[in-house]
Formats: C-alpha cells, structure tokens, sequence
C-alpha cells in the first residue's frame, strides 16, 4: 500500500513532462530560479567545436588539421527542451546557432527578440539567468559572438526586401549583437540607475530624470547624491553608483564624426559616401546643436535612403552603423538645443521628426505624408490653424513611433512578462532610448504654446506635458479611475468606473469613461460604441498613463469637450455645476424601445438575399441583411450572394421543450424577464437583479447552443446553398453574422455586440454556427450594452446573414463624415490587411478623406499579424509589414465615388427620410471593391448638444496670428 501511495504522489503532485510537452508560467519561473541559483546558470559544460563537426573537451582543441573551431558552454536539456516545447530561447550563444534559425522568420523573428530581451533582463536583473552563472568563465567567447555577428549581418543584409520589410527590427538588433566592438551604453544607463533606485528609494528622482529627460549634467548630479548620501550607503552601492558615473562619462563623450567616414569606406565614391564626407568635414567640431541636429537628422534621412540602393551587404553593414552613431549625436545634443522663439521649436520639431522618420522609428512613405516644415516662404508669422496642423502631425509621429516599438515587440514581451515581470520594462526601455523621447518632449513645448494661444487647454489632475492628451468622443462621467499599464484583456470593467488602458480590450462591456495610450483605431466597434454612448474617450501619452497611476482607486469627474480639450479632477474639486450633472433623473428619459409591431414571426422559410431589402429590416429580418440586400440591388457586383435565416426560424426554434425546464426556451426567457421586474418591484438592488438575468441568460445561452434543429429547417438550408450560393452545403466557406432587430435603431448602434462566425465550411460546423449566432445576443457583454440603453431588451430577436466567404487583400470601414475634422462633407477609412479590418480595434490605416481634395493620414497599420480565409474553412494568421501603405490611391478614389453615390441615392432607394453619416464595412480583392454592411452611423446627441460640454469647448479663432519670434 505504501508503495502504491509514493508512486501515486511521484505521478500526481511531480508530473513528468516530455520534451514536447508545452510548460505553464510557473514552471518556467521556477527554471529561472533554478539557473539564477546555478553557478553555471543555463549551461552544462564547456566544449571546442571543430569545423568538421567533432566535438572535442575543454582543453583538448581542435587540431589544425580539422580546425579552427570555436569555445563554448552547451545548454542544459531543460534550455534545450524548452525551446522545443515553448519556443523560448534563454541565454542564446549565436556561435551555437545557424542565421537562419536565430532570424527565426517563420516566427516573427522570436529569436532575435528573445536575445534582445535577454540582454536587458541580464542588465536590469543583476545577470537574470546568469546571477550566479556570469562569471562562468569560457561559456562565451565575445570574439567569436563578434564574428558570428558580422557572418549574420552580411547574410541578412544580402536581401534587400528584407531591409525593406525589417529595418526597424534590423536597425534596433544591430545595438544588441556584437558586430563592432561597440555596446549599448545607453540602455545600460537606464538599467543601472533602475537597479540603484530599486534599492534606495532616494534615488528615484534622479532615476526619473535619467530616463525622461537625460543630458550630460546628470553625471554630476549623480556624484552630489552619493557626496550627501554618503552615510547612509552600502559600499556596494557606492560602488554601482561610481560604475553608472563611469557608464555615462564613456556615454556623454562627444562622438567622433571625423570616424563615421573612417568606417564606410565601402561607398566613399558613392553619393551617400559624399554627402559622409561632407558632413564630418563641416561638422567634425561643431558644438552648437542648433547647428549640429539639423544637419545630422539630413544625413540620418539620407542613409536610410540610400541603403536601399546600395547593394554590397558589408557597405550596408557599414552605413547602418554610421545611422546609430548619428542618432547617438542627435540624442547626446538634443538638451543642449533651446530655441529661444517659436521659429526656432518648429525647427527642432521638424529635424528630430526627420531623424526620427531616418533612425526608422517610422517608415519612409509615413514620412512623405508629415509635413513638419510648413512654414511657409519669408514667412514671418502663422495661423492658429496652421501651427495646430503642425503640431497634429509631430503628435501623430510621436504616436506612430511608440506605435512601432510594440508592434515589433510587444507580442514577446507579454509571454516574457508572464514568467518575468520585469520584462515588462522592455518596451519603455526602447522608447526611452530613441530619439522620439526628445521630439515627444518638444512637441508637448509647441502643444503648450499653441494651447496658450487657443485656449484649448487640459486640465487633467496635476501631470505634466498636458498636450499629450486629446479627447475622441464628447461626454463626461463621474467614477474610480483605473489605470491598466499591463495587458487589458483580463480586467473585468464594471459600468460606474473610467479607465486608463494601453489599448482598448477589443470586447469591451460598459464602462463610464475611457482613454488609451494606443486607441486602436476611431472606427473600431469599441470606438462606436463608445461615442454612441456618449462615454467620455481620449488618447494619451505612455507618460501621461504613469503620471495618472497615483490616483489609481480614486473617484474623478472627467469630461471630454465636442473640441478635444479634456477635464480630470477629483470628486472634492468638482464645481457645482458638475455635481448637478450627476442628480438622478428618471432613466426612462435616456431609454428607448426596440420595435417590434411590424415584426413577422409568421416567416419560416430561408430568403434569398435579392429578396430582401431595407424595408424589411426590423420586419423580417436585422438591418445588417436588409441593408446588404438593398446594396445588392444598387450595387449589384460589388455584393456576394447570400442567404437569410429570418427571425420566424428563430422564434419557431425557440418554442421547443427546453430541457430540464418545465417549458419552452421562449418561456424561460420571458420567465426571467418577468422574475427580474418581480424582483425590482420588491426594491430588491439592481445589481442582484442583473446577476440573477445573467445567470438565466447563460442557462439559456448554453441550452439553444446545444437545441435541436428542425428537419424541415436542415432542408432547406441545404437547398439555400445549393440554389442561391451554388454549391453544397460543405463545399463553400461562409461567414454567419448576427443581425437582430435591436441594432442600427435610430439611436443605437449594436455594432460588434453579437457573434460573426469566421469562414465556416463543414456541415456540421455551420449548424453548430447558426445555434451559437443564435444563443450570442444573451451573453453578458451584449446584454450589459443593451441593458444600459434600451427599455424591453427581452424583445430581442437574432436573423442570421449567409454570405460566401471573400479573401479579401484588406478590408475595413468608411464613416460618411470627417470623425477627426467633423466637417459632414469629409470621410473617415479605416482598413487592415485581410479580413476582419479595424472592426476590431486594430491600429489600422486610417485617413481623412476632405471633401476639397487631397487626404490625410492620421494612423498607419501596425498590426503584426492578419487574417486570410483559407477554402477549407477557419482563419490563417499572416504576418505583416509596414513599409508600404495598404490602400493605394485608386482604391481611395472607388471609395469616394462609392460614397459620394450613398449620399445621393441611399435614401431615396430606402423610402427613408435619414440625413446622417454612414458607416459601411467593405474590403478589396485584387483591386476590386466588395461592401459587406452598411448602417447609420449613430451618435450621442446628449453628448453632442449637452450645455456643459459646450461651456468647456473654447471658441477658437484658427485666423489668429502668431508671429515666428515669439519668446519662448
């Protein structure tokens, strides 16, 4: 029996795991832990490599005849194993690894990341996985880590479309592998003075002074604490204070330019190698950084241009080098630049965004659409409305640049970050080390000049840099704030708070207030709720998200003016007027009623979708397959076939014995409803009486998703495919959207509320897709949202809309109206690559469309990753690029001319008397325009007209006059 038992606890409570066998957090920390405790940390013993493969001991080395090989530790099995099972790479060796694995591009370079993360952990964690293993003497070989680097950057450089596609990656790894002797003293600044202040808390004003705003004064800053600290620190900290002294006179030394034309003698006779030439001519001793930048941000811009053209992969190697160096003299001088007037801040804002565009942080097209030099010939002063649009294109650099840091980073950083927090820093780390720190920091300088002269001022709390933030959608809200810094998918929001996030969660419940530092993008089904609500959002800056985490928890009013100007405060300061906004009124007042008088539960039969239209929505059917069947009749070849399954199917389903009930589904649903009125009738809270419709509600959700589906039914859904989408049942992929007679009323949207089924081919999974579409109108999130604003939520019915899958190039959506520049004439588009696009909050590539002429870019794509339809079914995820913009200019001019045919004719042709914007989802395939939905968009005209928002919205005159010598 005993014996029984010890072979039950080995299997039970210490699981073997096969080296296949994926491994949770926890396990992975305790690895960590292990090799930090290890004093070979993640190796297990030093052996030569030999060139013909052999493997030879420690000092027995490779005989000439088969060398030269190289030195260096072997991983343990578990490092080994974990690669395998996780694809988690710790304490690379690159002279142990093949180029093409480390580029690992199958993979969106993990690898690569991964060493790069590594690195910084090693330097903010005292050697991470090396605490005790650093000293391990022979486990690497930095000659050998050198060469390797160069044989990897020759390889990699080779391949000009991979530059193209990967130069921010490939630029940023060149400071992290060895290559040239160099190391990345900056980061190791940061890191150090991170590690001192984590151990006396003293220091961290210096540390918050060396990370923001960093310049070569800090040295001696940091010598007059450890003087006045002196008594009171370990030796051990004085002696990393005096290494980070050591660390930043090495860092803050001048950078030899004369030594940039030394080092790229592989295109001295190119043009880029004059234009070196002339620059460490004429620049090799120039101290004046007003001078310095601008001539240093040409060249930088210069270089990436050239590199392209220049196809020898060591003179590539050379002038990637030659970029660091000269973003290394923009970033040490850039403090040393204080333009005394306004013409002079425009000067920094432009060439620091023209080396920020040259160091990569943006790419080369997103560029050519900033115009940052606007100034205008002998001009000697300028409009309000001109510097505003200055400063609208430095913000949206600024945006753009962070932007692309986490695109490249931050999918590896959140599954580091699981296992290590500290990992977390990473992405700061990066921004912090760009040149974009010191352009985010003059452009808040021009935003607070421009804020003085317009009076479009913010007032949020006490925080710095102000003209960070700027409000989305109208409104104002009263409640906790909370501030998410990490991942926000696994935060439960509740309706009574306002919320900080990084990025809107894509399946956001109700919430009072929201702002993010990156907004995904304004057409995003979140960003539509939102302003249909009426609930106050904004975008703010990464340092606007840290100043707000100390009033994390308190209650805050906040207000979003029909401007953009922003008001956060705490509950005690709130003025009179704005307690008043919060007095109870009767909640009836702010509802309205779904309709259904003319709803026709006689209809069982599957409709072709040329035999709907936009009087039947409501009717027959949800507004999503009358209005498609409405395009399909003015559009006719820019809309699939479909089929409709009309709410009578639904309600004829629903009047089924319901098992383990007493009734039917019908009846439990409106059971509910009525115990839920019973249950407020006896004062019970409204919050019990929500919990307890939200525990029917998933009864019942999970009871339709497994109901039986009439035979009758199953015929003809059968036959549907085969007549109208011309193939079996089986054979062609489709999408399965919900579309219910609650959304698109005249005052509410119901976008993204309820399920759309992907690409969906076999028989069975369709079936399974329409019950699912069916039971998703009683989750939790789509009913909060219903709940919040309409009177008779039970009233819901879902049709269903059947249309073929299209693989779309990309896809996305159109706003018959300017969002950012509200002018009713303009258009606002949104599209993503594949299908899906910006629906779902992803940072799209967006435009304003001016109904004058001409277009604006106010977001480009970063998102890493797309959806393709394979005809097989289910979703392929591709990775994607950003060098090159996804719209081209004859799609945007289609897309013109298709609105401009909306306006006209769509109320007319829909007996409508409508006279709002639209909002249509549509996609193209090889160049040809396919729309897929079309719906009124909805605003909150409470927000809109409210008198309090209009009473913080400043009037601005955009003629004023601000002259260039104005003081700074």
């Amino acid at each position: 029996m005993k014996k029984h038992i010890f072979i039950y606890i080995l299997l039970f409570c210490f699981p073997l795991l096969s080296p296949g066998q994926k491994l949770g957090n926890q396990e992975i920390k305790d690895l960590i832990n292990s090799y930090k405790k290890d004093i070979r940390g993640p190796y297990k013993e030093i052996r030569w490599f030999c060139t013909d493969g052999s493997i030879r001991q420690p000092k027995d080395p490779c005989p000439d005849n088969i060398g030269p090989g190289v030195q260096h530790a072997t991983y343990k099995s578990s490092i080994i194993d974990l690669g395998k099972s996780n694809h988690l790479y710790l304490g690379q060796i690159l002279s142990y690894t093949s180029k093409e694995e480390f580029w690992d591009a199958e993979n969106n370079h993990s690898r690569l990341k991964q060493y790069q993360l590594d690195k910084y952990l090693k330097t903010v964690d005292n050697g991470w996985i090396l605490e005790k293993g650093q000293f391990y003497r022979g486990a690497i070989q930095a000659e050998d880590e050198e060469a390797w680097g160069v044989d990897f950057y020759k390889w990699l450089l080779s391949d000009t479309q991979n530059l193209a596609q990967n130069f921010y990656l490939i630029r940023q790894s060149l400071k992290d592998i060895p290559h040239n002797g160099d190391d990345n003293l900056a980061q190791k600044i940061r890191s150090d003075s991170k590690v001192i202040s984590d151990i006396i808390p003293e220091f961290m004003d210096l540390r918050v002074k060396i990370h923001s705003q960093p310049d070569a004064g800090d040295i001696n800053k940091v010598k007059d604490f450890k003087s006045k600290n002196s008594n009171k620190l370990t030796n051990e900290v004085k002696a990393q204070i005096d290494a980070l002294v050591v660390t930043m006179a090495n860092f803050y030394k001048p950078v030899d330019i004369a030594q940039i034309q030394k080092n790229t003698p592989l295109v001295k006779d190119s043009p880029i190698g004059v234009s070196i030439k002339n620059f460490t001519s004429s620049y090799s001793n120039e101290t004046n950084a007003a001078v310095l930048i601008p001539a240093t941000a040409e060249l930088l811009l210069d270089i990436r241009q050239a590199l392209l053209k220049e196809v020898n992969a060591v003179a590539r190697l050379q002038l990637l080098d030659a970029s660091l160096k000269l973003e290394e003299v923009i970033f040490k001088n850039s403090p040393q630049w204080q333009p005394e007037d306004l013409n002079g801040l425009l000067d920094k804002v432009c060439y620091l965004g023209m080396a920020n565009a040259g160091a990569g942080y943006i790419e080369l097209a997103e560029w050519e659409q900033l115009n940052l030099s606007l100034k205008g010939s002998n001009s000697n002063a300028m409009s309000l409305g001109q510097l505003t649009s200055i400063l609208e294109n430095a913000r949206r650099e600024v945006e753009w640049s962070s932007s692309m840091v986490k695109a490249n980073y931050q999918e590896i950083v959140d599954i580091y970050t699981a296992f290590e927090p500290k990992a977390y820093g990473f992405i700061d780390d990066k921004i912090r080390g760009s040149i974009a720190l010191y352009l985010g920091q003059t452009v808040g300088e021009l935003g607070d000049i421009i804020a003085q002269e317009s009076a479009l001022t913010n007032m949020v709390m006490d925080i710095d840099n102000q003209s960070g933030l700027r409000g989305l959608n109208p409104g104002y809200a009263l409640g906790e704030l909370v501030v998410v810094s990490g991942s926000p998918d696994d935060i439960e929001v509740t309706s009574d708070k306002i919320y900080i996030f990084q990025r809107p969660p894509s399946d956001l419940k109700p919430v009072a207030g929201i702002a993010t530092v990156s907004e995904g993008n304004m057409v995003s089904h979140v960003q539509l709720l939102a302003r249909n609500m009426g609930i106050p959002n904004a975008a703010l800056s990464d340092e606007n998200l840290k100043s707000l985490q100390k009033y994390n928890g308190e209650k805050v009013f906040y207000a979003v003016s029909n401007k953009g100007n922003i008001i956060m405060k705490l509950e005690k300061d709130m003025s009179e007027e704005e307690r008043n906004l919060f007095i109870k009124i009767e909640r009836k007042e702010e509802r309205i009623e779904v309709p259904i008088e003319n709803i026709r539960l006689d209809e069982n039969s599957i409709l072709n979708l040329r035999a709907v239209d936009a009087e039947d929505s409501g009717k027959l059917c949800g507004p999503k397959a009358a209005n498609l069947g409405q395009l399909k009749k003015m559009f006719p070849d820019m809309v699939v076939e479909g089929l409709v399954i009309p709410f009578g199917i639904f309600r004829d389903h629903m009047d089924q014995p319901m098992p383990d009930q007493q009734g039917s589904y019908w009846e439990f649903l409106n059971s509910t409803f009525k115990e839920a009125e019973n249950m407020r009738s006896q004062g019970i809270a409204e919050g019990e009486v929500e919990n307890y419709q939200l525990r029917q509600l998933e009864i019942l959700r999970e009871a339709i998703k497994k109901m039986p589906m009439k035979s009758e039914f199953i015929t003809q859904l059968e036959e549907g495919f085969t007549e109208v989408l011309g193939k079996p049942i089986g054979e062609i992929p489709v999408f399965l959207r919900s579309d219910t007679n609650m959304e698109d009323l005249k005052n509410f949207t119901g976008a993204g509320l309820n399920l759309t089924v992907f690409n969906v081919a076999a028989k069975e999974k369709i079936i399974s897709g329409i019950k699912d579409v069916w039971a998703s109108p009683y989750s939790e999130r789509s009913f909060k949202w219903r709940q919040k604003y309409l009177l008779n939520p039970e009233n819901v019915f879902p049709s269903i809309l059947i249309i073929p899958s299209v693989d779309v190039d990309y896809s996305g959506v159109l706003i018959t109206k300017g969002i950012s520049s509200g002018h009713l004439d303009d258009l606002t588009i949104a599209f993503s690559r594949g299908a899906g696009g910006a629906v779902d909050g992803q940072s799209a590539e967006t435009y304003l469309i001016r109904d004058i002429g001409g277009t604006q870019l106010l977001a480009p794509a970063r998102e890493m990753y797309h959806n393709r339809l394979p005809n097989a079914g289910g979703t392929e995820k591709r990775m994607s690029t950003f060098e090159d913009f996804i719209l081209n200019q004859n799609n945007i001019e289609e897309i013109r001319a298709f609105a401009k045919t909306i306006r006209e004719t769509m109320a007319t042709e829909t007996k409508s008397d409508y006279e709002g914007a639209y909002d249509v989802e549509l996609g193209f395939k090889n160049n040809k325009l396919w729309l897929f939905q079309i719906r009124p968009f909805v605003e909150n005209k409470k927000a809109l007209s409210s008198n309090y928002l209009e009473s913080i919205t400043p009037k601005i005159d955009l003629d004023k006059s601000i002259p260039l010598s104005k003081k700074m």
